[in-house]
C-alpha cells in the first residue's frame, strides 16, 4: 500500500522543507503572472509582504497540513489508478481540486481577524481557483519529488 500524504510530507524530517518548497511555488506562480487579474494578485501579495513581512511563509507553513488534507483523497485514487504524472492528475480535476484546496483559505480567511488581510484575499479570491489551477502540475511535481 502507498504511504498517505500526511506520511510523506507531514513527517518531521520532510515537512519544513515542503513547505519552503511550497513557498517558493507560491513567489514562482505570483511573479509569473500577467494581466489584470495578475496585478491584482501581485498587489495583494505585495500589499500583505508590506502589512505583516513573513506572513506568506508563515501561512504556507501553518495551512500545509489542512491543504494535505484536502489533496490525499486525490493522492490515494491516482495511487489506485495506476497514474504516472501526479501533476497530470491533478490538472484534468483542476476545478475540482481547486476549489477543494481553497476551502482552506476561505476558511482562514473568514477567521482572520485582520481587516487588511481580508481585504486583500477578497480582491483575490474570485480569480483564485484558476490561479491555482494554473500552478496544479508544479503542485503535483512538487509532492511526487518527496514520494519517490
Amino acid at each position: 500500500m502507498a504511504a498517505t500524504l500526511q506520511e510523506i510530507l507531514l513527517a518531521p524530517g520532510a515537512q519544513p522543507q515542503v513547505a519552503a518548497d511550497c513557498f517558493q511555488l507560491v513567489e514562482q506562480q505570483v511573479a509569473e503572472l500577467s494581466g489584470v487579474s495578475g496585478t491584482a494578485v501581485k498587489l495583494a501579495y505585495k500589499t500583505v509582504n508590506t502589512f505583516k513581512p513573513g506572513h506568506v511563509r508563515f501561512m504556507v507553513e501553518s495551512l500545509l497540513p489542512e491543504l494535505v488534507d484536502q489533496l490525499e483523497p486525490y493522492w490515494a485514487d491516482f495511487n489506485s489508478s495506476g497514474g504516472s504524472e501526479f501533476g497530470d492528475y491533478l490538472a484534468k480535476r483542476g476545478n475540482e481540486v481547486a476549489d477543494a484546496l481553497l476551502t482552506v483559505t476561505d476558511r482562514r480567511a473568514a477567521r482572520s481577524g485582520r481587516p487588511t488581510i481580508i481585504k486583500a484575499y477578497g480582491t483575490v479570491r474570485g480569480g483564485a481557483a484558476r490561479h491555482v489551477e494554473a500552478a496544479l502540475p508544479q503542485a503535483g511535481e512538487l509532492i511526487a519529488k518527496y514520494a519517490s
